[in-house]
């Protein structure tokens, strides 16, 4: 088959790849019909996530038709239209039980090399380094899933692929971070970062009954959409000071609370801490660059709450951890427990509650990956969103 395979810092390619098989009787293997580049990738394309081997089939969130299902697969057939989560969850160990299924205890056969860097493993990710299992991933023409009776979703006649792709992820888990902020009705929130994640946290809060949304960035393209389609007030980090332009907003008190939807890669144009963040990265003293997380440490009212959906590696330097314990703060985060939002989040797009294709900047053939993973990462051209098709 062909795909998108990574080979070092800055080189994926369009190439043959080996062709999946059955593996376990749980297996189901899905020719992919749309394929999608996410933010989480660059950290792989830029070299930030260890344990990556040359070769290795990029891509996590896709969606297909079931071609060849396992003996012990009962819930899928042959021609059905599915989603697939972009975590493995095998459904019945205590964290599965617990709905808590990027905590899986195991589908990551990679456990222990995770668990070295960790403490514990997650579970196992689809095209994302063998600390998270080496599964290959979904950029590509046809993929292995693991479990295929726990994650994919049935997606019923009527809704386009488009409609339903990022089910797969960037819809549960700007979700789930607006969830995670356990926000009050009429609540401020403040959104790091306006890329695919932070666009659904934008929508997604006001489904929790946000009363007001800032949206943070500084990308003209993205600071508009969040504008006219998440109907965000908005604040260019390169124009204006995001701490003195949040306590003016606020009448001095700070957003309620704050998602860092930026994770490991933060620009922070110009500011010293980011400057020295991207020194030390380029020497391997440091493996993120966390410039949103302390300022949205700094921003946060005093016992607000911060939700962090962007991903981070390894260890962060110059935490301000001072301001975090003495301000009262709550922080949750976790890679997104998909299986649990697929089926409520499906109905929302059914009844129209929300249009996740507005989010769509750029449709391609999956041979040209290689340069939309460039033009993704620099920001050019408009691309919020690529969309492949094999």
């Amino acid at each position: 088959m062909k795909a998108i395979c990574w080979h070092g810092h800055g080189d994926v390619r369009y190439e043959s790849a080996p062709d999946p098989k059955i593996e376990d009787p749980r297996d189901a293997i899905i020719r992919v019909t749309r394929t999608a580049i996410c933010g989480s990738d660059l950290h792989l394309l830029d070299g930030y996530m260890p344990t990556m081997k040359s070769g290795d089939v990029l891509g996590h969130e896709f969606m297909g038709e079931v071609m060849e299902i396992g003996s012990g697969v009962t819930k899928l057939k042959k021609g059905d239209r599915v989603i697939v989560p972009f975590n493995i969850a095998c459904g019945e160990c205590f964290f599965c039980q617990k709905t808590l299924f990027s905590l899986c205890d195991r589908s990551n056969r990679n456990a222990e090399m995770a668990a070295k860097v960790m403490g514990y493993s997650p579970s196992g990710l689809f095209g994302y380094s063998h600390m998270l299992g080496g599964f290959s991933g979904g950029q590509a023409e046809y993929v292995r899933v693991p479990y295929a009776d726990v994650g994919p979703l049935k997606i019923p006649d009527g809704l386009t692929e488009d409609q339903v792709l990022f089910l797969t992820d960037i819809f549960p888990t700007g979700y789930m971070a607006a969830e995670n902020c356990e926000m009050e009705k009429g609540d401020t929130v403040a959104v790091w970062g306006c890329g695919p994640v932070g666009q659904f946290a934008i929508q997604s809060a006001w489904m929790f009954g946000a009363g007001r949304v800032i949206a943070i960035d500084h990308v003209p393209e993205r600071l508009a959409l969040a504008k006219s389609w998440g109907k965000a007030e908005t604040i260019d980090f390169t124009k204006q000071d995001v701490y003195e332009t949040l306590k003016e907003m606020t009448r001095g008190r700070g957003p309620d609370r704050c998602i860092d939807s930026v994770g490991a890669e933060a620009h922070g144009t110009g500011s010293l801490d980011a400057v020295i963040d991207k020194a030390k990265a380029a020497v391997k003293l440091a493996t993120d660059r966390p410039h949103a997380l302390r300022q949205a440490i700094y921003c946060c009212r005093k016992g607000g709450s911060l939700s962090v959906p962007g991903v981070y590696v390894g260890f962060l330097d110059k935490v301000p951890m001072g301001a975090f314990v003495n301000k009262g703060l709550t922080m949750k985060s976790g890679q997104t427990h998909t299986h649990r939002y697929t089926r409520p989040l499906l109905e929302k797009i059914q009844s129209g509650a929300i249009d996740p294709t507005r989010l769509i900047t750029h449709r391609a053939r999956l041979a040209d990956a290689p340069a939309l993973y460039k033009k993704f990462r620099d920001k050019e051209d408009g691309c919020i969103k690529v969309v492949m098709t094999p």
